[in-house]
């Protein structure tokens, strides 16, 4: 998994409450257990038109969202089924924070898992985030894990707070399994230990 530092771009405004994990990525295209290739098809029903055609209304067909790693959006985000593949359409399309004030719990932990940095923050705040994505290219946004900080356009520092052990993971790139390969040499040596004083075992 790519380590995950800091970010600094263009962030993208979404301000729709309840998106859930079928406006993500809609269920016909969850026949694919890759993790690559589903970005193509994120919010999928809102981005194209019924003849495949692109929506130019929609925030990420505009020129200025194309590129865009990081989405503010409106609360309760990633709602719905608990389907690992939504935080994997986002992350192959490029998104790498999503803000909100809220998040669904299994959609929010597969975040992380998938190297990508959710952020809660109060009401007042995402407001504020949002005005300042609503500005398009002129605004560029900067998402700091290691202090723990986003910095608006205008300079203005939002802290937030995120669980240790998931920065920790984040920050080294580590999946589950490579937080589990990090103590390797002490699960090794453990298993000797067991080895010879429960050979029976």
């Amino acid at each position: 998994m790519e380590k995950f530092t800091t970010i600094t771009g263009i962030a993208a405004p979404m301000p729709l409450v309840n998106i859930d994990t079928d406006m993500i990525i809609p269920k016909q295209f969850l026949k694919t257990i890759k993790r690559s290739g589903l970005g193509v098809h994120a919010f999928d029903e809102m981005r194209y038109n019924m003849d495949g055609s692109e929506n130019p209304d929609f925030v990420l067909n505009k020129p200025q969202y194309r590129e865009t790693q990081i989405l503010v959006a409106g609360e309760n985000f990633g709602c719905g089924s608990s389907r690992e593949h939504a935080p994997w359409a986002l992350a192959d399309f490029g998104i790498k924070v999503v803000i909100s004030t809220s998040f669904a719990d299994i959609f929010f932990n597969n975040c992380f898992k998938n190297g990508m940095l959710p952020v809660a923050l109060p009401q007042d705040q995402v407001d504020l985030l949002m005005k300042d994505a609503e500005k398009g290219a002129n605004a560029r946004v900067t998402v700091d894990l290691e202090a723990q900080e986003i910095t608006t356009s205008d300079g203005h520092v939002i802290p937030f707070e995120v669980d240790a052990c998931k920065k920790h993971c984040l920050l080294n790139g580590l999946d589950d399994i490579g937080l589990t390969l990090e103590k390797v040499a002490a699960i090794d040596t453990f298993e000797k230990i067991a080895a010879q004083t429960r050979p029976w075992v």
